[in-house]
């Protein structure tokens, strides 16, 4: 029985490396989808708490995502492959409503960052090839989104993306590849449309001027 055992962990050991690693695996392994399932528990209790048990949630949060520092607010309901296992959040993030985190490898996410309602950040992806896809085989590339950046509502980021500090993707974007630090992105796909500039500490909504206790 040990022997079973010691051979399921070194198998589960191997699938690990290779969803962290960007290699193909099969992701319906027994084992793996066992760990998976207890983590998809805890994000569905989480889900089903009322809005005035903060605590609860905070601490919820906690146990379930890799890191999350203080300050940080997600609105449920939040989808999660791994239920936040791989998820590495900064301090004072707030997500809004459907957040879905494909985190089947890990997502990095600054301080400060607002997510936007509907916003999808995709890890996993499937080759193209028909015959891989029919076996079921998947591989998983790391996010990485810096601090203070604004992700638009809808927005999609797919794996493998950079999105540098400071930086506003807008809504309904499909980011497909890497964005710098402090620009202004948007598009299907995403690109730079301009830089933070002059203009943006004059205006902060089309016409409308920036208060003079904010100059």
């Amino acid at each position: 029985m040990e022997i079973n055992q010691n051979a399921d962990q070194t198998k589960l050991n191997s699938i690990y490396e290779k969803m962290h690693n960007e290699e193909l695996y099969l992701p319906g392994d027994e084992e793996l989808v066992k760990e998976q399932t207890v983590c998809l528990n805890r994000l569905y209790d989480f889900n089903m708490t009322r809005p005035d048990e903060m605590v609860k949630r905070d601490r919820m949060l906690k146990e379930m995502f890799a890191e999350i520092g203080e300050g940080c607010y997600i609105e449920p309901p939040l989808h999660a492959n791994f239920g936040g296992r791989h998820v590495h959040f900064g301090e004072n993030i707030y997500a809004n409503f459907n957040l879905t985190l494909v985190d089947d490898t890990h997502i990095y996410i600054g301080d400060s960052t607002m997510l936007g309602p509907n916003v999808t950040i995709a890890t996993a992806g499937h080759p193209i090839l028909p015959e891989l896809r029919r076996e079921g085989y998947q591989y998983n590339a790391s996010v990485r989104i810096g601090k203070n950046c604004w992700i638009g509502a809808g927005a999609v980021i797919l794996p493998g993306v950079t999105i540098g500090d400071d930086t506003v993707i807008g809504a309904g974007s499909i980011v497909t590849r890497d964005i710098p630090s402090c620009v202004v992105a948007a598009g299907n796909p995403c690109k730079v449309l301009r830089g933070v500039n002059e203009h943006d500490r004059e205006y902060y909504f089309k016409g409308h001027r920036m208060p003079a206790f904010l100059k």
